[in-house]
């Protein structure tokens, strides 16, 4: 069975393009011109995977974004953007985008993106749960895998499936000083396309989920240079 892969690109001639690609690799695809036209489709036919791009109309890709991850927290989404600013790949990234390309871009490096998405996650889908604990503390949270939900007191949070496999790393390996690069393969996977950025873009969103004080951290401590840790309370 083919691979199904939903675009979301206004741009007649770029979707033209991406749709020739992917069917090039044997994907089969559907397409949609705007976000509205994206969240119908993406209910009908169950992609295994989407394309979103960032500036659409109709619906933000945000919003799309935001409807899929209430209900669906495993399809990989992989956020098209021409703008190339942090605040957007920021916010995409909170709602539960996967990875981000910045436009313009060459079609080796998104065939390369795709395929490292889909295969981080295949092997996700391989992990047994029972490896994975339903409940844990980070610092003073109380973090639910089951429900992504991080709650501190009577404040809670949603976490996205990479905020939780993060939390998870540093929860299993506490004190260790861990590089960047041991961080993106662990959570992204050997074959991440992407660069360290991402990962400093995702902590800091963490921090704020999780610390008491996100500006001055106690528990996931940048160590200078190398990486990041998790100190205990």
């Amino acid at each position: 069975m083919s691979i199904r892969v939903l675009i979301a690109e206004d741009d007649a001639n770029l979707r033209q393009g991406l749709i020739d690609l992917l069917e090039g690799e044997g994907y089969e695809v559907f397409p949609a011109g705007d976000g509205r036209q994206a969240l119908e489709c993406f209910r009908q036919e169950g992609p295994d995977l989407v394309l979103l791009d960032v500036m659409m109309p109709e619906m933000s890709c945000y919003d799309v974004c935001r409807e899929i991850r209430k209900h669906d927290s495993q399809t990989p989404i992989i956020m098209l953007t021409a703008k190339g600013e942090e605040i957007d790949k920021v916010v995409g990234l909170e709602l539960g985008a996967d990875d981000y390309v910045t436009k313009p871009f060459g079609l080796h490096e998104l065939r390369a993106r795709i395929s490292a998405v889909l295969r981080r996650t295949q092997n996700n889908q391989q992990v047994s749960a029972s490896k994975v604990p339903e409940q844990f503390l980070i610092g003073q949270a109380l973090v639910d895998s089951k429900t992504y939900q991080v709650t501190i007191g009577e404040q809670s949070n949603s976490l996205t499936s990479r905020e939780i496999k993060l939390l998870e790393i540093f929860q299993s390996r506490p004190r260790e000083v861990l590089s960047r690069d041991d961080l993106l393969n662990a959570a992204w996977g050997v074959d991440y396309f992407g660069t360290t950025r991402t990962l400093d873009q995702h902590v800091a969103q963490l921090r704020k989920k999780i610390e008491p004080n996100p500006s001055s951290p106690q528990f996931l401590l940048t160590v200078h240079g190398v990486g990041y840790k998790y100190q205990p309370a």
